[in-house]
């Protein structure tokens, strides 16, 4: 009698699980703030970022932010770095370049080739630098013109240099640099600054910063480097001013390539529309920071933000609800 054979079926491959609860795309205000408290709440967290830390880290001196009356931009990242580390947050030193909706969770992929998945997401991308659009920027870049003064301007040592714009970033540019170089002007096509009263008064105590009002560059132009700007308007007689650097302070527009992926929606200018909460129009989905539509650029409104997103993102994985006050 020939015995039966047993037919033994292959065990089911295992649901992919998510490895975090929420993955935070962005390390600066925002993002960081995000993932202190995302990790306070227990939730397994991830930060993803290129440059840890953001913009504010090419700021020498940061005065506005409370709790510090002077202090860089990269030291004080750098505490909020720590900070979330020690809470329980990895970081991850990567640029996320692709997410998609993967079953009810969503897969982050990375320049490094990773793939991440998370049940939740919080985008803190913040922006990007707007580059001059004027014959022989491009063709300039890294010889002559520039875009963080934090990072080049050590090469203009006893030289004469430009910052373009009226913004308290353009302020915190010529300020530094007014301490390497030997004249610093700062040309802006408004009537006044724009930047906080009290960087305008700073400016004025320097003697080597002169302000050149109403006022655009129309061109640049030079040898093997930068050695002048054409204006639109004379300046002491003449249209051509002869300078060694030029650094860019124009405003940044919102790097929401990524929410526009996701089907997030947008403003006009490319803002990521969220509501008070810090929620996007897709599930799951928050964001914070100056990426998204707020009135108010600045890093204490975008780690309220970060706070908020990741409040929102427990209460969304939990169902629980966070009140009282300490």
């Amino acid at each position: 009698m020939k015995s039966e054979k047993k037919i033994v079926k292959a065990d089911k491959k295992p649901e992919e699980k998510p490895a975090y609860d929420v993955i935070i795309i962005g390390g600066g205000f925002a993002g960081l703030s995000a993932a202190i408290y995302s990790a306070r709440y227990n939730l397994k967290t991830l930060v993803i970022s290129k440059q840890p830390g953001g913009a504010i880290i090419n700021a020498a001196h940061v005065e506005n932010y409370p709790g510090y009356v002077n202090i860089s931009g990269i030291e004080l990242m750098q505490k909020f770095e720590e900070q979330a580390k020690s809470c329980g947050a990895e970081i991850l030193i990567d640029d996320a370049i692709g997410v998609m909706k993967h079953k009810e969770e969503f897969k982050v992929e990375t320049e490094q080739q990773k793939e991440l998945l998370s049940n939740a997401i919080i985008i803190a991308t913040g922006t990007d630098r707007r580059k001059l659009e004027v014959p022989g920027a491009k063709e300039y870049e890294s010889k002559g013109v520039h875009y963080c003064a934090t990072c080049d301007g050590a090469f203009y040592k006893n030289k004469v240099v430009a910052v373009i714009g009226g913004s308290n970033s353009s302020a915190h540019a010529a300020m530094l640099l007014s301490r390497i170089a030997k004249q610093v002007y700062i040309l802006y096509r408004g009537e006044e600054m724009r930047c906080e009263p009290i960087l305008c008064t700073h400016m004025e105590e320097l003697g080597n910063i002169k302000m050149i009002f109403n006022t655009n560059v129309v061109q640049v132009k030079g040898t093997k480097f930068l050695d002048k700007i054409i204006l639109d308007r004379p300046f002491d007689g003449s249209v051509e001013l002869a300078v060694d650097g030029l650094f860019v302070e124009i405003g940044s527009v919102p790097s929401s390539a990524i929410a526009k992926q996701l089907g997030v929606e947008l403003t006009q200018s490319g803002e990521i529309k969220v509501n008070i909460q810090q929620e996007t129009n897709v599930k799951g989905v928050f964001a914070a920071g100056d990426v998204t539509n707020t009135p108010l650029r600045q890093g204490i409104i975008a780690a309220a933000q970060g706070v908020k997103a990741a409040t929102s993102a427990y209460k969304m994985l939990t169902g629980k609800k966070v009140t009282g006050a300490w």
